[in-house]
């Protein structure tokens, strides 16, 4: 019965160690903050679970339960962590706004200093009726 557990932990320890992995490479290979997010928040979060359940199953009784209470801990702060840093994110322009495909904060939390309907990171346009050869103004 010893080994069968022993077994049973080193599966779910390599399957959270094989998450935590995907989470770092999607943190490094993926090109923006809400990807990253993604990446940080679901793939972090389970591997880390994982890994605290596989300790918990071969560790005495009221280790076991500390090591829960880490897990159950990760699960309740990430995604409020997740949440804060995407909020902030986007507020400051680091998320281009033309890749998300509902904006449900555009009317509601804009980045400082732009409308709501302008795309984060886009220089406003100051060329506009403007010929852009000779830089005199075009005829309506």
């Amino acid at each position: 019965m010893r080994v069968l557990l022993e077994v049973f932990a080193a599966v779910l320890l390599l399957g959270g160690a094989f998450f935590c992995l995907l989470g770092a490479i999607g943190l490094v290979r993926f090109p923006d903050t809400v990807t990253r997010l993604q990446a940080g928040a679901k793939a972090q979060t389970l591997g880390l679970v994982l890994i605290m359940i596989a300790a918990a199953l071969l560790v005495p009784a009221p280790y076991s339960a500390l090591l829960l209470l880490i897990a159950v801990f990760q699960l309740v702060t990430a995604p409020v962590l997740g949440q804060v840093v995407g909020r902030v994110a986007y507020r400051t322009g680091a998320v281009d706004r033309r890749t998300l495909v509902v904006d449900e904060l555009a009317g509601r939390l804009a980045p400082p200093d732009r409308d709501p309907g302008s795309s984060a990171g886009e220089p406003e346009d100051t060329t506009a009726g403007q010929d852009p050869g000779d830089g005199r103004e075009r005829e309506p």
